[in-house]
């Protein structure tokens, strides 16, 4: 039976996913009142059901890929100051490239990404044979980002709420907040959950896939959309790689562009992911499709899936599947996530909407958040790039 909630928090953040704990994290750690509300179990939604890459190799040079490198630094740190180990590795990643026109592309993203001060090199012919000897014989090469880092996302997370609790924030799991407003008289907002009712001075909306709904709540509309991405767990008696493989077309996939493959692999988004895990398993992705809030295994996107990893892996055609499963990614129309005050509600944030990349830029955003929520101009990576109302002069909202 869920425990009734206290009346009273200085922030309340809506979400028990990664975000939602990375945020009650650092804001508790610098001595917030922070209580977490979570309508199921802590990551029960897309923090299980995805990998756990700390990525920048497959971010835009700039401002997006200098805050994945500032989300990598954060995980590091958190590696040593968490009680609790989350199988975190830096072996850094890599993009490998099927055609002359792929390696051309890739030259150019490696000079723009050490333009903005990241280390990235190009691999040859021969670096690819070095990586591992089940890759196809006709690759051509890649590129490699030295800093990119795994993590387990559902032992991270949980990592995050041990820590959060041990600076005194408290976690409801299993409390769906119905309602929320803001007394215009006291700047107070009034939550009703199924344990009770409760106030806060300040609200952070980190409900991933849900946070247009708890937006609504207070008339504010968040162009967020789930997209659905499938993931295989597969197994091998012999390793076949060590790090995060993904093929250069990952990169056209994730910004909407056209490739050179089937109408097959066209239509559910699959490209090239490869991670293997600590047990020596590994997981094969990944698809992106817009179908709503539907989270069923399509097998004809898992054959799909499987179909693209022996083209850029023939020789470990033998693999055994230990599962699939699917999650929900919160995707954003210019693919950065929104964090961000609502100037309309004073005291409501916004956290969500990283599609892809929650457990990359979990940290940069709970750390983000909580320098917010202090009220600090400072803040950690600059705020315009992921402000709400940017949407307002493409007509995405409409209040």
């Amino acid at each position: 039976m869920t425990a009734r909630t206290q009346s009273h928090a200085e922030i309340a953040v809506i979400g028990g996913g990664i975000i939602g704990g990375a945020i009650a994290y650092y804001a508790a750690k610098s001595g917030l009142d922070v209580v977490v509300l979570e309508r199921g179990e802590l990551a029960s939604g897309t923090s299980s059901r995805c990998d756990g890459n700390i990525l920048a190799i497959d971010k835009d040079p700039g401002f997006d890929s200098q805050m994945s490198l500032q989300s990598q630094l954060l995980v590091d740190e958190l590696s040593r100051e968490l009680d609790h180990s989350f199988e975190y590795r830096a072996p850094g990643s890599i993009l490998v490239c099927e055609s002359e026109a792929e390696m051309e592309a890739a030259q150019e993203w490696v000079r723009r990404q050490k333009e903005a001060g990241l280390p990235f090199r190009m691999l040859d012919r021969s670096d690819i044979r070095q990586e591992s000897v089940y890759f196809a014989d006709d690759l051509l090469g890649g590129l490699e980002c030295a800093t990119d880092s795994t993590v387990n996302p559902y032992m991270l997370t949980f990592a995050l709420f041990a820590g959060a609790k041990k600076h005194g924030a408290r976690i409801m799991q299993r409390t769906e907040v119905k309602s929320l407003r803001r007394d215009e008289a006291t700047g107070a907002f009034h939550l009703e959950t199924n344990a009770g009712s409760m106030t806060a001075k300040q609200v952070v909306n980190a409900a991933g896939v849900w946070a247009p709904v708890v937006g609504q709540m207070v008339g504010v509309e968040i162009p967020i959309h789930p997209r659905k991405g499938h993931l295989i767990v597969a197994s091998r008696q012999m390793p076949v790689g060590v790090r995060k493989v993904m093929e250069f077309g990952y990169l056209i996939s994730k910004f909407g562009g056209t490739r050179q493959v089937d109408e097959e692999t066209e239509k559910y988004g699959v490209a090239l992911v490869f991670e293997p895990t600590e047990s020596q398993n590994f997981l094969i992705g990944s698809s992106r499709q817009f179908v709503g809030f539907d989270t069923k295994v399509d097998l004809n996107v898992v054959r799909c899936m499987a179909r693209r990893a022996l083209r850029f892996y023939p020789k470990i055609a033998d693999f055994a599947i230990i599962r699939t499963y699917c999650g929900l990614r919160p995707w954003t129309e210019d693919h950065l996530p929104i964090i961000s005050r609502v100037e309309e509600v004073p005291g409501y944030y916004i956290a969500a909407g990283h599609e892809g990349d929650g457990i990359s830029l979990a940290a940069v955003t709970g750390k983000v958040i909580s320098e917010m929520l202090q009220g600090q101009n400072d803040t950690i990576i600059p705020l315009d790039p992921l402000r709400h109302d940017r949407f307002s002069s493409k007509g995405v909202l409409h209040r």
